[in-house]
């Protein structure tokens, strides 16, 4: 595939969705992503085939797809002494290695930082893990559930204060994507490095580091007030010295949200548009510090004037309006969000004569939408590779016969 990243090549030894979305970003933007997958038991994905509610039927795999489109697929035992040897091979040819495996595992399986360095000094070698490297917890496993959004307060911080319970991720693997991304982007800055330095750096991401950058403003208040970030109750809530800031419910149980920030210069058209046009003349709320004051007396209004109307009545009515607002939209509509597919956010991928569409990485290079290759099939890759390493067919039985490769 063509790209910034073409030309770069990969090697990544990972499971599950954290840190094979990197690799899954780093092929979308043009890079050679070799996944290693043990010979008999692959990505533990593989069969995954229950999210949520929601069951997966036929040969699509959403959730391998999302985390492992683009890339090339060797089943390869590395735990063997042939297996090792094949991946150090691999290793000499790659500028990246990719992995989450945790300390103790990799030190077992011989694929250190020093292991690696022995194969090819100037690789960036690039870890994702729960907790980071440092500290009491390096050591220890977790997935985004726990190291992102519990641990580093995204759960707390999305929790209306009044309800009983935590509020989950807003969809299966929500951190680990947000987390790939990250991976993504440290790894590009250590190859740019590299590039102009010729130093090849040690990267790591943590979901816990990704998660408290990601509630980073609300922890910065913490660091300066000592005080945990208050939640507003559940339902459709409105700051309550800006009623153009915040949730309304529509008739038909649907939300509009809302996030004009500098409310009173939008504030009469909004009114117009909502057919309330006298709000804005009532003496209340004439001026910034006025609406600001009495912002509670028109919350009331416009709460009774949306919901009276459903949310296909206010996107009639608010089309081409400056002000800063949003229908508040399921995953389905978003599959379907004519902007969504402008931008290139989903495209679509072919595969073996077939075709179908996948959400793609948020950059865009040139205003061009990225070109997805579809997921690999197992071990798809691994004869092919061997053979472009400049093996041969003798070394390939050999390997299959040691129990090293599928």
């Amino acid at each position: 595939m063509s790209g910034p990243m073409s030309g770069v090549r990969v090697l990544e030894v990972a499971q599950w969705t954290f840190v094979p979305a990197a690799g899954a970003v780093l092929a979308d933007w043009g890079a050679d992503v070799v996944k290693i997958e043990h010979p008999q038991t692959g990505d533990s994905q593989r069969g995954l085939r229950q999210l949520g509610h929601i069951t997966i039927e036929g040969d699509r795999n959403p959730v391998m797809e999302h985390a492992n489109r683009g890339k090339r697929s060797v089943a390869l035992d590395m735990a063997t002494p042939d297996g090792h040897e094949l991946l150090m091979d691999i290793a000499k040819t790659s500028d990246v290695f990719l992995t989450n495996f945790l300390p103790d595992a990799r030190k077992k399986l011989r694929i250190d930082v020093d292991d690696l360095r022995a194969a090819n000094p100037d690789i960036v070698y690039a870890r994702g893990s729960a907790y980071g490297p440092l500290g009491p917890d390096a050591g220890a496993g977790g997935y985004d559930m726990t190291g992102f959004w519990s641990r580093a307060a995204g759960a707390a911080g999305s929790t209306p204060c009044d309800i009983d319970g935590v509020v989950p991720q807003p969809g299966p693997a929500y951190g680990d994507s947000i987390g790939g991304m990250t991976i993504a982007g440290g790894i590009a800055a250590a190859l740019f490095e590299r590039e102009r330095t010729g130093h090849a750096r040690v990267v790591d991401i943590s979901l816990l580091g990704v998660g408290v950058w990601a509630s980073g403003v609300a922890v910065n208040a913490a660091l300066v007030s000592g005080q945990p970030w208050q939640t507003n109750p559940a339902g459709a809530n409105v700051t309550p010295n800006n009623p153009l800031v915040g949730f309304y419910r529509t008739a038909d149980g649907r939300f509009l949200g809302l996030s004009m920030l500098q409310g009173f210069r939008y504030f009469a058209e909004f009114c117009r548009r909502v057919g309330t046009p006298e709000l804005a003349e009532d003496e209340r709320f004439a001026t910034h510090q006025l609406l600001a004051a009495n912002a509670v007396h028109a919350i009331e209004v416009l709460r009774a004037t949306i919901g009276a109307q459903p949310l296909a009545h206010w996107r009639a009515a608010l089309e081409g309006f400056d002000g800063q607002w949003a229908p508040v939209q399921t995953t389905a509509e978003v599959a379907a969000d004519p902007q969504v597919r402008a931008n290139g956010n989903i495209v679509t991928v072919q595969d073996r004569g077939a075709s179908f569409d996948l959400v793609a990485s948020p950059v865009l290079f040139d205003e061009t939408p990225l070109s997805l290759a579809p997921m690999p099939e197992f071990a798809a890759d691994t004869e092919q590779l061997i053979l472009d390493l400049g093996g041969d067919w003798d070394r390939i039985l050999a390997l299959k016969e040691s129990g090293a490769i599928a």
